[in-house]
C-alpha cells in the first residue's frame, strides 16, 4: 500500500486535517493495522516537502495547531498518473515458500510437512477472512474475498507442489 499516494487520493476529494486522514485511511484501508499518527504526519511533512499538498488554513487546538491540508497541481498530477497506472502483475515467481520448499529438499528436510503446516495456517487464515465476509462491511467484504481468492490460489500451488515434490527432489538435488 502506498501510504503517500493513498493520502493525495483522500486530499483530492477534500483538504483535510491529518487526523481526519487517518481516520479515513483506518476506516477504508488499513484493516487491523491502523496507520500510526507518527507515519500521518511524517508522511504528510515529505508532501510539503515536495511540492505535492500545502498547508490551508491553521486553526488553534486542544493540543497543537490543526492544519488542514490541500493537494498542489503537482500532486494531483502525481495521484493520477499513480491512480491509472496498472498495478504489477503478482505473484512474482519467486516467493518465499517456494524457496522454503527448494532448500528443505536440497538438505533433505521435510518439505512435505513444511507444506501442511503452511496449508493449516492458510486455512486458518481462510476462515478468519471468511468470518469477516459475513458481516455487514462492503469493504470489508470485498478486501476478505481478494485475500481469500489469493489463499486459494496459495493452496492449489501447495497441493501440486506436494504431487511433484519427489520429481522436484530430483531436479534440485540434480
Amino acid at each position: 500500500m502506498s501510504v503517500p499516494m493513498t493520502l493525495l487520493g483522500l486530499l483530492e476529494r477534500e483538504p483535510s486535517h491529518g487526523y481526519d486522514l487517518k481516520r479515513d485511511y483506518d476506516s477504508f484501508f488499513s484493516r487491523g493495522k491502523p496507520l500510526p499518527f507518527g507515519q500521518v504526519y511524517a508522511t504528510l511533512g515529505r508532501l510539503v516537502r515536495d511540492g505535492k499538498i500545502v498547508i490551508g488554513e491553521v486553526a488553534p487546538g486542544e493540543g497543537p495547531e490543526r492544519k488542514r491540508y490541500v493537494i498542489t497541481d503537482r500532486g494531483a498530477t502525481e495521484f493520477e498518473s499513480w491512480l491509472t497506472e496498472p498495478v504489477e502483475a503478482e505473484p512474482n515467481l519467486q516467493t518465499v515458500l517456494f524457496t522454503k520448499v527448494v532448500l528443505a529438499l536440497m538438505l533433505d528436510r521435510p518439505a512435505e510437512e513444511y507444506l501442511d503446516t503452511q496449508r493449516a495456517k492458510h486455512l486458518r487464515r481462510m476462515k478468519e477472512l471468511t468470518d469477516i465476509r459475513r458481516g455487514d462491511n462492503l469493504v470489508d467484504t470485498m478486501l476478505a474475498d481478494h485475500g481469500l481468492f489469493h489463499l486459494e490460489a496459495d493452496l492449489h500451488w501447495i497441493d501440486t507442489t506436494i504431487a511433484r515434490l519427489d520429481a522436484l527432489r530430483k531436479v534440485v538435488k540434480g
